[in-house]
C-alpha cells in the first residue's frame, strides 16, 4: 500500500512540473520582441509588416488575450512627431477593448543614423521588457610587448536601423501616418486564426528571432517612449499567472472583478 501510494504521489508530482514548466511567466512570453523586429527588417512598409505579424509560419505571436481558443489578430498603427516615429502593436478583445502588446520606437539621430527599440507593455510584461537589434565587433586589447600580445574580444554594439527598408519608408516625403483599417471581427480575408501552442513548442521556435535581437535594461528611444504614453491602449484583462486566474483592473465605479479561468489544451 505504501509503494502504491509512493508512485501516486510521484506520479501526480511530475504531472504538476510538467504543467507548471510550460506556463509562461508573463503572458507577454507569448509574443516574441525579437521576432517582431525581425519581421520589421524583412518588410518593406507597415502593410506588409502587420502581414508578416499575422502569418503563423513567422513564429511571432501565440497570444490568445481573449481566452477564446484562437490565436489574437495583431493590428498595427503609427505615430508621427517630428523626426520620431511610434509604431503600437496591439489587438482588439471585443468590440469595445483594445489591449496594446508592444511598441517600436524609431529615433532618427543623425544623418542616415537612426536607433529602434521594442518594448512590451507593462500589463503583458514585465517593466521595461525592452529588445533592440545588435551587432557583434572584435576589438583588440594590448596587453603587453611583442606582436602577439592582444587580447581579442567581441563586444555587441547598437544597430543604425536607418538602411532597414521598413525605417526608409517611415522618412519618405509625402510619408503618410499608417492606421490598420482592421478591427474586431474585421480581419483581412487571408487571415486564417489557428491555436495557440503550448508555450515551450512556441519558445523553441522563435529560437532564431534571438540571435540577432537581445534583450536591454537601457531605454535608448527615450523621444518615442514620451510620445506614445498618453495614447497608451489598455483593457481591463492584464495578465494570465500560472494559477491561470484573469486579472482585472478596477471598473470606472472602482469595482475589481476577478475571473478565473481553466487552462486549455494545447498542441
Amino acid at each position: 500500500m505504501k509503494k502504491i501510494s509512493f508512485w501516486f504521489i510521484l506520479l501526480a508530482w511530475s504531472f504538476s512540473f510538467s504543467q507548471d514548466a510550460d506556463t509562461t511567466e508573463n503572458t507577454g512570453d507569448n509574443f516574441s520582441l525579437e521576432g517582431a523586429l525581425a519581421l520589421f527588417k524583412k518588410a518593406s512598409n507597415i502593410e506588409e509588416f502587420e502581414k508578416l505579424l499575422n502569418e503563423e509560419q513567422n513564429n511571432v505571436t501565440n497570444l490568445d488575450l481573449n481566452g477564446d481558443g484562437e490565436i489574437d489578430y495583431i493590428v498595427v498603427n503609427a505615430i508621427q512627431e517630428n523626426d520620431t516615429h511610434v509604431l503600437v502593436l496591439s489587438t482588439y478583445l471585443n468590440e469595445t477593448e483594445k489591449q496594446d502588446i508592444a511598441t517600436i520606437g524609431i529615433e532618427k539621430t543623425g544623418n542616415e543614423e537612426a536607433l529602434l527599440q521594442i518594448e512590451g507593455d507593462e500589463d503583458l510584461y514585465a517593466a521595461n521588457t525592452i529588445a533592440e537589434p545588435i551587432d557583434i565587433e572584435e576589438k583588440a586589447t594590448k596587453t603587453g610587448h611583442g606582436p602577439n600580445s592582444f587580447n581579442i574580444e567581441t563586444v555587441a554594439v547598437v544597430v543604425n536601423v536607418w538602411f532597414w527598408p521598413s525605417v526608409r519608408y517611415l522618412y519618405t516625403p509625402g510619408y503618410v501616418v499608417w492606421k490598420s483599417p482592421y478591427r474586431w471581427r474585421v480581419y483581412p480575408k487571408w487571415w486564417k486564426p489557428w491555436k495557440p501552442y503550448r508555450h515551450t513548442v512556441f519558445y523553441t521556435k522563435t529560437t532564431p528571432h534571438r540571435v540577432y535581437y537581445t534583450r536591454t535594461p537601457t531605454r535608448r528611444v527615450v523621444v518615442a517612449r514620451k510620445v506614445y504614453t498618453p495614447r497608451r491602449s489598455r483593457s481591463t484583462v492584464v495578465v494570465h499567472t500560472r494559477r491561470g486566474t484573469t486579472v482585472v483592473h478596477k471598473n470606472k465605479r472602482g469595482k475589481t472583478t476577478v475571473v478565473r479561468t481553466k487552462k486549455r489544451a494545447r498542441r
